[in-house]
Formats: structure tokens, sequence, C-alpha cells
């Protein structure tokens, strides 16, 4: 089999002497060429810390062999981003590191790629990249941070924020929660779309079995990423690329551990956009059918009581998988060139689950305080629902495992608002009274760039009465440290004319999770039957006149024209 990158070699007479003039040698451009790209720069401490784990891989693809070439595209941070426009650059970044990773590897001519990254959009990006680029491929993840004083964690900081400018708690409290909340580098220690990213990476079978979501400052973690350095010329040498071993199956998998884990809602977004790159369909309905009747395991942050840094001392991945081994494809194949089952099999062999809880002990816990067994599950019914109806033709999603019982069912009262600053501003100065239904639009992919409305779900969620008496409906999405009731994705969004741009004040808007409804069931405050209240929306519609757009140039202009339904994943749709 002759390697990529001697085709290359051969086509471009200039490939040997510019890689010569940075440094490589004769003997080095006959090697295996592997691409070791990262998300590495000071933006967050999701990334500040990555080099170490790219030099990690680099000694692995040497010591192998092969020779590394490094590249990088910095990822941003939603903590940093949030409360202000750049927020709304949050998803599409993902779709540009993507692109870039294709820039990348498709104009080199590389024999296989390590791939690393920490966070909510730059783990699925790398992702999408390497299934685009389709070459034998690794990821390694970035880990998580650990827990500050008392077992702080970041996403308690919107709530206490919240308190504060209700005068619950004093701002010297405030500012002591936030000077410690980031003890480390790492993604942030709860199973928000960082951690549940890192999760699914492992669980398509693109990372070595029990890599993901380790402490970012655990020597173990610099092992596995030295390790996958020297698998990746193990995948390379054997010609055996993503698309040998990511099949619909994975992703099958994947859904079960996202179910098991009560992972983030911004899932649903990623899960179908990576799936695209490979040809394969998942989509929003996919979830809810494998979440039925799904087990629901881990008792980690946000929805429950421990930081996620428990998760590896737990088992990580496969102590998840090992209980719901009953529900998964296990002949699937992964990048250690073994299948799903042969992986677990070994790991029980090798004292993995001993290592793992030896951690564990030290916080005077044990494995089935944080991963419960299979058959005394937090829920059997999944984590996520896709709710439909007349608001929602195409769908919206609720993480119903983080919302009061008593929001299950429920007819509340319409307050649109065209923006969540105004939203919030409501819900702060208390407008906002039991019984309502907030509805913040204009917030999705063409809209404004679907930023999260993490500030308004925080306040909602910390405020005890409303909490439980209130539901959050948006086209836009939420941070995966959101809890409460909050229904996001409303497809198809304001922008673009969906059902959601109609709402009126005080109409009445129906919540059913456990029959998947989300409707429109009266106006103005009066109940009406479905057929009339069908023609008034459809009246509506007739008079409805779409907003400018909000950006005349630059990338989000380009994803405002451009992006898909969130139903779909909401990439940037090429065709």
């Amino acid at each position: 089999m002759e390697l990529n990158s001697q085709k290359v070699r051969k086509l471009a007479p200039e490939n040997d002497p510019l890689k010569i003039g940075m440094g490589w040698t004769i003997a080095d451009l006959e090697k295996p060429q592997i691409l070791v790209e990262s998300t590495f720069g000071d933006s967050h401490p999701g990334s500040a810390h990555l080099n170490l784990f790219v030099n990690e891989a680099v000694k692995g693809i040497t010591e192998a062999g092969g020779k590394a070439a490094r590249y990088f595209v910095t990822d941003i941070c939603d903590g940093i981003a949030q409360g202000h426009d750049g927020i709304n650059y949050s998803l599409v970044s993902r779709d540009m590191i993507a692109n870039m990773i294709e820039i990348h590897g498709n104009s080199t001519g590389f024999d296989g790629g390590v791939f690393i990254a920490s966070c909510d959009k730059s783990v699925p990006a790398c992702l999408m990249g390497l299934c685009r680029l389709n070459l034998p491929s690794i990821m390694i993840t970035g880990g998580v941070m650990d827990a500050g004083p008392d077992l702080l964690t970041l996403e308690q900081i919107g709530a206490y924020s919240a308190m504060c400018q209700r005068g619950e708690i004093s701002e010297e409290q405030l500012l002591f929660y936030k000077h410690h909340a980031c003890p480390s580098c790492g993604a942030c220690s709860f199973m928000g779309t960082a951690s549940t990213m890192q999760i699914m990476a492992e669980s398509l079978g693109l990372m070595l079995p029990g890599s993901a979501l380790m402490p970012a400052t655990s020597e173990d973690l610099k092992t596995m990423a030295r390790k996958a350095g020297e698998q990746v010329m193990q995948l390379a040498l054997k010609g055996m690329k993503v698309s040998d071993i990511v099949t619909k199956e994975s992703f099958e998998n994947a859904i079960m551990v996202h179910a098991a884990i009560s992972g983030s809602t911004n899932s649903l977004l990623h899960i179908p956009a990576i799936a695209h790159e490979l040809g394969i369909e998942i989509d929003s309905d996919t979830f809810d059918r494998m979440h039925r009747g799904a087990h629901y395991l881990l008792d980690i942050r946000p929805a429950g009581r421990w930081p996620a840094q428990f998760f590896y001392y737990a088992g990580g991945a496969p102590a998840v998988m090992e209980e719901i081994k009953s529900m998964l494809h296990l002949d699937v194949m992964t990048v250690t060139g073994k299948t799903l089952g042969e992986n677990l099999e070994q790991l029980k062999a090798e004292g993995f689950y001993e290592k793992c809880e030896k951690y564990l002990a030290k916080w005077n816990l044990k494995r089935t305080d944080v991963i419960r067994r299979f058959d005394q599950a937090i829920g059997t019914d999944g984590t996520v629902a896709i709710l439909k109806g007349n608001l929602a033709p195409e769908g919206s999603v609720v993480k119903h495992s983080a919302v009061p019982k008593e929001m299950f069912q429920a007819v509340l009262k319409a307050r649109p608002f065209d923006c969540e600053e105004d939203a919030i501003a409501a819900v702060l100065s208390h407008q906002i009274r039991p019984g309502d239904a907030v509805i913040i639009r204009y917030e999705g992919p063409k809209g404004s760039g679907m930023p999260e409305m993490f500030y308004t779900t925080e306040a909602i969620s910390s405020d005890a009465e409303l909490g439980k008496s209130i539901a959050l409906i948006t086209d836009g999405r939420f941070s995966g440290a959101s809890k409460g009731p909050a229904i996001g994705h409303v497809s198809p969004e304001a922008a673009e004319g969906g059902p959601i741009a109609l709402i009126e004040e005080n109409d009445l808007i129906k919540i059913d999770i456990p029959a998947r409804i989300l409707e429109v069931v009266g106006i103005n405050g009066v109940m009406m039957p479905a057929e009339e209240v069908n023609k008034v929306l459809a009246e509506r519609k007739a008079a409805w006149k779409p907003k400018e757009s909000k950006y005349k140039s630059g990338v989000l202009k380009l994803f405002s024209e451009k992006a898909t339904s969130p139903m779909k994943g909401g990439y940037i749709n090429g065709e």
C-alpha cells in the first residue's frame, strides 16, 4: 500500500524542499506523515493546556516511526462569550474549525491524524473534520478541570449571579465563587456539552478506551496521548479510515450512552452534523426513539450531585457501557483495531476499574455512587424528548431529566420576547409570574446564530417559585449546564416564519412531555378547538413580515443564509 504522503511527494516537487526548510530530515520525508491538529491557544481553560498532549502525541508518533506535523485552529469559549454578542459566534465556530481541519488535511497530504480538543464546539468540530477527511484518525480530549472548594463548579456561577442580582447573596460571596470555580485547565466540571461530547467521541469508537473526560491534570491523560500517537501509526499503516470504524450502529451506541449520562441537548445539534459528514442520517427523532426506555445512570451535575472529575474515577465511559451492555452494538469496530466488546473485556482483564476506584476511594465514594447499576437507574425513560405540535411542527427538544415533575404537563400563558435580553430583564424584575411561558424567539441559526439562553435559564431555575411553575421556550439553544423547564431548538425558527414567530401575549401553550406535545391551544387566554387556533395562526402568518437580517457581512451572514434546521444539526449546508 502506497502512503498518501508519498503519492503527494511525487506530484509536487516543491514538497520535499519546503519541508526540509522547516527542519525535516531527508529520512523524515519517507516516513508516514501524521497531522496533529489541536485547538491549543490562550482562549480558555479547555484549550490552554492542550500543547501538553500535542507533545505527547508527537512523541508517540515519532517512537512508532512516523513524522508528526502540528497544526492549530483555536476555539472560543461559550463562557467567555456569554452575556454579549460574542455568544452568537459560538455555533458557527464549530463549522469554521471543521472547515480549517479539512483545509489543513487535504491541502498537504497526510497518512493519518490525531485530533486534540476539549470543549463544546471544538470536539464536535474535530469529529466533523476528521470524518470529512476520512483518514486513519484518533481523538484525544483534554479532560476535565478540577472542582473548587466544597466541590464548587462553574455551572453554579450563573445561579449565584442571579441570586446576587435579587439580593439573596452578597457581592462578596459571588466574588469568592467566581475566583474559585475554575482551579485548573480542562473542560468545565459538569455534564455540559464539553463533557458530553468528549464521551460521545469515545462512544463512537474514535478514542482509546477509557480516555474520555479524564482529569486534565492527571498523568494518565498524558500517557493516553502518547499511546494515541502510537496507535494512529498502526491505523495509518493498515489504511484503516474513519469510515471503516464509524457506522450507523456506532452512532446508535453513542445515543444510548448519551441517555445514560443525561447528556447535553446540544448533542442533538452535533451528532447529526457529524453523521452527515459520513453520509449517515441521524436526526432528532432518532434521539427520541432511542431515549424511550433507556436507563439514566449518571449522578453528575448539573442534574446530579457530583463534579465531572468523578466520572473517570468511577470507570468513565467503559463503566457506563458495561452497565448498558445489553443495549449496545458490541461488534462495532474501534480505533484499537478491536471491537467495542473486545475492548471492554480487555479493560476488565487489565484491572482498569480497580485502578480508577483507587482515585474515588479518596473521596469515600464507590463506583455506584456516581454511575448507578442498570437495575438501579435514576430514570428508565431516557433524558431528552422531542416535542412536536403546531408550535414546533419540525420539533423541539427538552431535557426532561432536568425538568421538575410539576412541569411535565401544563397549560401556560405566553409571554413572547424577540431577544434574550428583554426576557431576562422581565424575569429578574419579577414581571414573569407562575403559569407563564417565556418565549424567546429570533435566536435560531438564521436569526442570530443560535446562542445559548444560559442566563435566562439560570435566573429561572434558581428561583424556587418560577423554577417549578413556568417554562422557557425558544428557537435558540441552551448551555449544557442548563436545568429546569427549558424547551429549545423550536423549529421552524422565527426568522423563517415558524409558528413561534406568531405567538402573541396570553396565547395558551400546552406542554405534555410524556405525549411529546408542544402546542398552541388557545388565543388571548381562551381555550379553542385546534382548527380555530390553526386558523388564527394562519391569519397571523399571512400578515407576518420577516425581520431584516442582523448581519450584512462576515461569517454570521453566511451562517444565517446557509444553516440547516436545528433538528438536522444546524450545520452550514454547502449544497
